[in-house]
């Protein structure tokens, strides 16, 4: 299977700016974004959850949506591209609870 490759300091920066526009329109949620954040530093979930003390299985549960993360490992997780965690108002549209 070919990895990706390692990206430059200008595409990571460029990947933050995109997430971080997602962000601030509503269209980044927690599964995709830590996915999108884990691919753009192009590593593996193994080399992710080495990076953040994390199991690979937890990060692939997160990727999934099917885990519970702590306030801290989110802190982690977002500090990592420069983002806070934090409420978002809903779009008026949004079905989800």
């Amino acid at each position: 299977m070919a990895r990706w490759k390692k990206p430059t300091k200008e595409e990571i920066l460029e990947n933050r700016r995109n997430l971080a526009e997602r962000a601030r329109n509503g269209d980044l949620r927690l599964p995709g974004a830590v996915r999108e954040i884990r691919k753009s530093f192009g590593t593996t979930q193994d080399e992710f959850a080495k990076m953040l003390a994390l199991t690979r299985r937890q990060v692939a549960e997160i990727e999934a949506g099917t885990a519970n993360p702590t306030l801290e490992t989110l802190e982690k997780i977002g500090r990592l591209f420069g983002f806070g965690v934090g409420f978002v108002p809903r779009t008026p549209n949004s079905s989800q609870i």
